[in-house]
């Protein structure tokens, strides 16, 4: 039988870097024979692919016309890294023991990278595959994928310390007369949040109307644009728009007033800055939604924030002259160890360490063309990145 065992095995234990970075893991192999092979070459890459479906009316020979399904996408790439651990590709060959053999390899990522994606109709991802060249033989490969965070300091811009509302007002009309208005205020502390924070919501209804206010939807949404690049149809972009969590309160009676004091929880889920992406953008809302009685159409508003990496902590922002510090998890050792800090966090003495999580949404499959039926996939069905959360941070205060 040969290989009997392959694993690769990364130097940090959720398999997060950030650019920059180096990589260092190692692939372990158990033989129950002795194994010939050119060599054992390692491919490390970084890429960005959207995909999704759209029919398109196409002319017959015969003067017809039909409706045709055009599979359109767009591509990237931003390292590909290829070298051989033992061997080469026109070498003699090599006979590997049997037993446990383990082979190490390193990477340093490049300076800057957008952040790992995983969506509906396309992903920013970075894998590691780890090949046995066969000759006369199909080649076993060993595949996995791992997470990059590009870093976003919340601190650096003072945008995002700007306190969010949201001001809704609507009256009623019957026959010819017009009630008197339904007002809906929303206030949050800011623009600006990290994954496991909860944003801090004031909710002020007044309704002077005379029609009831059932219930009052807040959303925190995800909204994502993929291109295609290669495709001659003449729509070449895909949005779409997806609730991340939900929280409600309500009713409000007509004539009623009520003040609502509500938490909106930010799940593991990838920052704003999709940098040096041209073919994914990753935007997030706050949507608010009124349901009232009656034929009447319901309120709704919304207003962006971002997502970030670091969250906003008192004081004054670092100088840009400070360098970033990447530490923590950069040594190989024994065994596993945290990923690095967020670049500018050892500038916070008072900011915890981020908490690593798993996002909520994961690939569909980490298997490519590229990939056969010898090729062992880590995690192909589920692979989610993971994201630093923050907790323990919390948000300013509402403005009193």
């Amino acid at each position: 039988m040969g290989l009997k065992e392959a694993n690769i095995v990364l130097d940090n234990q959720f398999n997060t870097y950030f650019p920059g970075q180096t990589v260092n893991g190692r692939v372990e192999y158990v033989f129950d024979s002795p194994k010939k092979v050119r060599g054992i070459h390692v491919k490390i890459k970084g890429e960005a692919h959207t995909s999704w479906s759209e029919s398109r009316r196409q002319d017959t020979s015969d003067g017809k016309t039909e409706d045709v399904d055009e599979t359109i996408s767009g591509h990237e790439e931003y390292f590909n890294i290829n070298y051989y651990l033992l061997g080469s590709n026109s070498g003699n060959e090599i006979e590997i023991p049997a037993g446990r053999q383990v082979y190490n390899f390193t990477c340093t990522l490049p300076p800057v990278l957008p952040s790992s994606f995983e969506g509906q109709f396309g992903y920013i991802r970075y894998t590691i595959k780890v090949t046995l060249d066969r000759p006369w033989k199909f080649d076993q490969e060993t595949k996995i994928a791992f997470t990059v965070i590009n870093p976003l300091d919340l601190n650096l811009n003072p945008s995002y310390k700007t306190p969010l509302r949201l001001q809704m007002e609507k009256t009623f009309c019957c026959l010819c007369c017009a009630s008197a208005p339904l007002s809906v205020d929303l206030q949050a502390p800011v623009t600006g949040y990290c994954p496991g924070q909860a944003i801090p919501i004031q909710l002020d209804v007044e309704n002077k109307s005379n029609v009831q206010l059932h219930l009052i939807k807040v959303f925190l949404r995800k909204l994502v644009t993929y291109r295609a690049t290669n495709t001659s149809a003449s729509t070449s972009i895909k949005k779409t728009k997806d609730v991340v969590v939900t929280i409600q309160e309500g009713p409000v009676v007509a004539g009623g007033s009520k003040q609502f004091n509500l938490k909106l929880e930010v799940p593991p889920i990838p920052p704003s800055n999709l940098v040096n992406c041209s073919i994914i953008d990753l935007d997030y809302d706050i949507k608010v939604e009124c349901a009232v009685s009656g034929m009447h159409f319901n309120l709704k508003d919304k207003k962006y924030v971002t997502i970030g990496t670091v969250p906003l902590v008192g004081g004054a922002p670092p100088s840009p002259s400070q360098p970033a510090v990447l530490h923590a998890g950069d040594a190989v050792g024994p065994g596993w160890v945290a990923p690095s800090a967020p670049p500018y966090q050892s500038l916070y003495p008072s900011l915890t360490d981020p908490v690593y999580k798993e996002g909520n949404y994961s690939a569909r499959t980490l298997q490519d063309k590229t990939d056969t039926n010898y090729t062992q996939i880590a995690n192909a069905n589920n692979f989610a990145p993971f994201y630093p959360t923050y907790a323990a941070v919390l948000p300013p205060p509402l403005p009193q």
